[in-house]
């Protein structure tokens, strides 16, 4: 069973608040920079030009303020000297040069915004892109373990642009620093203690703001589950999937009322640390405020004893503004970036899981030039125990398939008839025993190859909103566009008749979610989803509850044609009606994870066992 486990830690919320490993370190927001270079090569690869772009318009847009001030220092000595000359040139040619610094400024700023725009749409989607990849490489048993979901909604909600925003903050740090090098140069002019009091007054606020950071990082991490809860419920009220029970069985209060119940709470939650934070940020500036105030007095009084020019006075008090403000937004892209880099690591952390199902490196050919003949089958003391699950659902289970045998398995529900689906198709791997196909464990073959041989349709078969030809092309992509094999597939599955009623034919659309969709009865979707398994032309056709949704008529229908359908495949399938499964070669028995009898139907009936007990139980009620 270990082998089917999934290492993702624990869960955030009780004990794990309090554990040492999650205590706020200031050290850990410098160590943040260390993750830059993997979110660089992300971004970079999503778009090289874009990314260039944006480092060369920050280092420009880091030269401008300066610039700025130095340019208003000139202009208002200028204006003085002009008093007294009389010349008004060298004023009107400042004010033109200041008018050219500003609007090459704000052009600047406005080429920096669309090529940071354009460039977190295209990470974006690559981020998502990246989160299908691997979902689409994990075994099913990550997507049945609530932690996973967890994560997956943290990555996929919160990784798609934090990426760009490191770049792009690490980018303006060097902005940053430009301006402030350079303020710091024309402040030392005056005084270097005015340096040494913008440099230290917003410390504090930076040391604040990293620690609410992650505290609001871990917050979210709490808070994962009661979020994805939410989202059901806005699933289950907002998708006609559910609409027709909520309205009959008066459910959308209940389920609006449960999805405000954990609006308000997070909200509450929230409240409270979103209060302190902002109000710990105020106390903080204020200082800052504070602190700029005394050093523009400081700057006046020597204006006032004519130490310094009125240019030098404007020069070196906004000199001083800019140096508090450049060094705090320093600390505060260095906070920023802790903090992004917190929720871009759970992308990364999700990009690492590995499956534990995977392909061999050198796999054995499992394909024959004839298709239509079946493969053999054989379980061999086959156990199995789903992951955080005590009771085993298989034991020690063991019975060969013939090629081209129809095959039956009945018992109670959770008896194991669909878990041993699953080990076929290597949805899962046993946790003892081997299970092999054509000669060989499934394990020496290619998953892709040893899929594209196993044609399954299980009871909760997916219904695809999409037109009629795709729903049933998609069970063999390469011939998604050959109407006639879909045609031909349709046909077999009693689907045709359907699809004949269709505006559109074959190139309808299914589904009520996009334009001109037509929505199907469960039946008709159930001769869909049948229609798309005999599309697939697998040498071994699995029909999991294939006919629940039909009608009698139709499903005497389907199997009446069952055996010359699939002649020559070999065949399981799982069915409650024993109307259906007297038609196999064989019918296996499960109770409670093993197989108890095996035989035809007449052998089986002779014996007088289970099956001929829950054969005549059935039978009793149509009498």
């Amino acid at each position: 069973m270990q082998g089917h486990m999934i290492n993702m830690g624990s869960p955030m919320r009780g004990g794990g608040k309090n554990n040492k490993s999650d205590k706020f370190e200031l050290n850990q927001v410098f160590s943040a920079f260390t993750s830059l270079p993997r979110v660089l090569k992300l971004v970079w690869a999503t778009h090289p030009t874009l990314t260039v772009a944006m480092g060369i318009l920050s280092i420009a847009r880091g030269f401008m303020p300066a610039i700025s001030i130095w340019i208003t220092k000139l202009l208002i000595d200028g204006v003085v000297n002009s008093i007294k000359t009389q010349d008004f040139f060298p004023v009107f040619q400042l004010v033109l040069l200041q008018l050219i610094i500003e609007v090459f400024s704000r052009l600047l700023n406005t080429l920096g915004n669309i090529v940071q725009q354009l460039l977190q749409e295209r990470v974006s989607v690559r981020v998502q892109v990246l989160i299908l990849e691997k979902s689409n490489t994990l075994d099913l048993s990550f997507f049945e373990n609530p932690e996973f979901y967890d994560k997956l909604r943290q990555a996929s909600e919160q990784s798609v642009f934090r990426p760009v925003q490191m770049i792009s903050q690490t980018f303006d740090l060097g902005r940053t620093l430009i301006t402030f090098v350079s303020m710091i140069f024309l402040l030392l002019r005056l005084e270097w203690w005015l340096a040494a009091v913008a440099l230290i007054v917003p410390i504090p606020a930076f040391i604040a703001d990293s620690r609410y950071g992650w505290m609001g990082y871990q917050r979210m991490r709490w808070q994962s589950p009661e979020r994805r809860q939410m989202q059901y419920f806005n699933m289950v009220m907002t998708t006609d999937t559910y609409n027709k029970e909520i309205k009959l069985f008066n459910l959308g209060n209940f389920f609006i009322d449960q999805y405000r119940k954990l609006g308000y709470k997070l909200y509450d939650e929230n409240k409270a640390l979103l209060i302190r934070r902002y109000m710990t940020s105020f106390l903080w500036l204020s200082l800052s405020v504070i602190a700029n105030a005394a050093i523009y007095l400081y700057v006046a009084w020597q204006a006032v004893l004519s130490r310094i020019t009125l240019g030098d006075l404007t020069l070196f008090t906004q000199t001083a503004v800019q140096v508090s403000q450049s060094f705090q937004s320093i600390l505060s892209g260095i906070s920023s970036t802790y903090e992004n880099n917190l929720f871009v690591g759970t992308l990364f952390e999700f990009l690492e899981y590995k499956p534990n199902i995977s392909s061999p490196e050198k796999p054995s050919d499992l394909t024959v030039a004839d298709t239509q003949k079946g493969l053999d089958v054989e379980f061999r003391n086959v156990s199995f125990t789903y992951p955080g699950k005590r009771e085993a659902v298989l034991k020690n289970v063991s019975f060969k398939i013939a090629p081209g045998e129809a095959v039956a398995l009945v018992g109670r529900n959770g008896a194991g008839k669909t878990t041993l689906v699953k080990l076929l198709t290597r949805l899962y791997d046993p946790d003892e025993g081997e299970i092999l196909m054509g000669g060989r464990n499934i394990k020496e073959y290619d998953l892709k190859e040893l899929r594209e041989q196993v044609g399954v349709i299980f009871q909760d078969y997916a219904t695809y909103f999409m037109s009629a030809r795709e729903n049933i092309g998609v069970g063999r992509l390469a011939e998604i566009e050959n109407l006639e094999l879909v045609t031909a597939s349709a046909h077999k599955s009693g689907a045709d008749a359907v699809i004949d009623k269709l505006p559109k034919g074959y190139e309808s659309m299914l589904g009520r979610w996009f334009t001109e969709g037509t929505q199907l009865s469960g039946g008709e979707w159930q001769k869909i989803a049948l229609a798309r398994a005999f599309i697939r032309d697998a040498r071994i056709l699995v029909l999991d509850e294939p006919t629940s949704s039909l009608d009698a008529q139709a499903e005497y229908e389907v199997f009446a044609s069952f055996r010359e359908l699939t002649e020559g495949k070999t065949a399981i399938f799982i069915s409650h009606r024993f109307s259906t499964v007297r038609l196999a070669d064989r019918i296996f028995v499960l109770e409670n994870g093993e197989i108890i009898e095996n035989g035809s139907h007449h052998e089986l009936i002779a014996l007088d066992g289970r099956y001929a007990e829950l054969f005549n139980l059935q039978a009793e009620a149509y009498r």
